[in-house]
């Protein structure tokens, strides 16, 4: 919700469970809830522009951690990290961001699955190795928090949208 100066109203980190688990899960969905919420309803082209020399764009990062959460929690493979960070040019806001809730969802089917973090996370090929449910966890928590920030400061510059 936001008003009329573009500020959304702060959601404060979530109350979850007391089991690692809950809690590592609880602050990846808060994280991503936050990220996708950033992007939606980004105007185009504004939110492919970018305002740093990296090229860095309001749209790639929710891009790049489509692929991100694809590869960590699907076993899907990434051969080029760097063109995960620009989105094709036909895909709209809507479409990365229905992309990245969609694959949001596949990963939270097979973490459903996961009840000892300490075990290596499923791969569809077992001749890859992989990391724990702990390690990919707690590695999502920060990639996804990093480009929370980013998108935070990308969003402000487009339209002055603020808060989480």
């Amino acid at each position: 919700m936001a008003d009329t100066m573009g500020r959304r109203r702060d959601t404060p980190p979530p109350r979850t469970g007391s089991s690692e688990a809950e809690i590592l899960r609880g602050f990846l969905d808060y994280l991503r809830a936050s990220i996708a919420a950033k992007v939606d309803g980004a105007p185009e082209p504004q939110a492919r522009t970018t305002a740093v020399p990296s090229g860095t764009n309001l749209l790639g990062l929710l891009n790049h951690l489509t692929f991100v959460e694809r590869s960590l929690f699907l076993g899907d493979d990434v051969t080029d990290w760097q063109a995960t960070l620009q989105a094709a040019p036909a895909d709209s806001v809507a479409d990365v961001v229905a992309r990245y809730h969609e694959t949001v969802e596949r990963a939270n089917d097979v973490l459903d699955e996961c009840t000892d973090l300490g075990a290596p996370l499923p791969r569809p090929r077992p001749d890859r190795p992989a990391p724990s449910i702990r390690w990919a966890l707690t590695h999502m928590i920060e990639e996804t928090g990093r480009h929370a920030g980013h998108a935070d400061i990308h969003r402000e510059l487009i339209d002055g949208t603020t808060g989480r």
